[in-house]
């Protein structure tokens, strides 16, 4: 009578070989992956993640002067911030803000992207000139603003037009009136229409061509069209554009702090969060960084659920 063959256990050397192959993936796809994600995400974890988490460890800490942690405070930085009056303002000035550059960024973007994307000549040409402004610095372009188009001179650009037209030179960065706005709005729509434009064109792009020819049969078109085929189809698009356009909105910065900040003092709603934290936390010759990283705390959160409430409104309708 036979004894049965006992079940040899596999080396360990051929596990850890096996284990390794399937690490590497096919041809090594997961190791090639891994090569080009790597310093992206190291970039990412150092600039962004680590500093964050530093500014929330931080904030619970009184920082003068110094980025390392000096007496516990608790949380009296963040009651610093949300008692201070000009905090609570500088919040309504992003929604404020917001509130213009959003709605009008979108609509031109999605516009911008509806004709490149029906034209039948010329079409890699306008993609690039419209796309070029987003490789110019915020500040190169919000200096460029000030000095040549809303300087507030006889000779500006648009004080010249004004005059030839009759009219009398404007002081667009300054005075009582609320005209920055303009110059604010304008310089913001000129550098970021271009890249939300592409992003629509490759939405448009992916739509089936079979999707327009069915409701052309069915007597769609013009408005009919874009409401019940386009809009639709472009909701993930939609989604992620708005999503950005808050969160850098949120952002504001550069636009405000060299185009209003020469004036001597911020007019009434022209004084971003981040203008803010930086005047408390960095200005008048003190940092303070346990404030600012409170102040960064705040922020964040309020990114967080902003981009959660507007993906939870945008995308309830997805899956009825």
């Amino acid at each position: 009578m036979s004894t049965p063959h006992a079940t040899v256990p596999a080396r360990p050397q051929q596990g850890r070989a096996g284990l390794w192959r399937r690490l590497k993936g096919r041809q090594g796809r997961n190791l090639w992956f891994a090569a080009f994600v790597a310093p992206f995400f190291v970039g990412l974890a150092v600039f962004v993640y680590l500093p964050i988490a530093w500014s929330g460890y931080l904030s619970f800490f009184e920082a003068r002067n110094t980025v390392s942690p000096t007496r516990f405070v608790g949380w009296d930085n963040y009651a610093r911030l949300l008692n201070d009056d000009l905090f609570i303002d500088s919040l309504l000035v992003f929604v404020v803000f917001a509130a213009f550059i959003v709605p009008v960024t979108y609509v031109c973007s999605l516009g911008l992207a509806l004709l490149l994307n029906n034209l039948k000549h010329g079409q890699a040409f306008f993609r690039s000139v419209f796309f070029i402004p987003t490789a110019v610095s915020y500040v190169v372009a919000a200096i460029v603003w000030r000095f040549v188009f809303f300087n507030g001179a006889r000779f500006g650009f648009l004080n010249s037009i004004i005059r030839s037209l009759g009219g009398d030179p404007v002081n667009w960065l300054g005075g009582t009136n609320d005209l920055y706005w303009v110059a604010l709005v304008t310089v913001r729509l000129w550098l970021q229409v271009g890249f939300y434009m592409i992003l629509f064109i490759a939405g448009l792009q992916l739509i089936p061509h079979e999707t327009y020819e069915a409701a052309a049969l069915d007597g769609a078109s013009g408005w009919r069209l874009l409401r019940w085929i386009t809009l639709p189809q472009l909701r993930a698009t939609s989604v992620a554009v708005i999503m950005l356009l808050l969160i850098n909105a949120f952002q504001a910065f550069d636009e405000f702090y060299n185009m209003l900040g020469s004036i001597g003092s911020y007019p009434p709603y022209g004084r971003p969060p981040l203008v803010h934290l930086y005047i408390t936390a960095l200005g008048g010759g003190q940092q303070d960084l346990g404030v600012g990283g409170a102040g960064t705390m705040i922020l964040t959160s309020i990114i967080v659920l902003f981009g959660l409430a507007q993906s939870w409104v945008l995308n309830r309708g997805r899956d009825k």
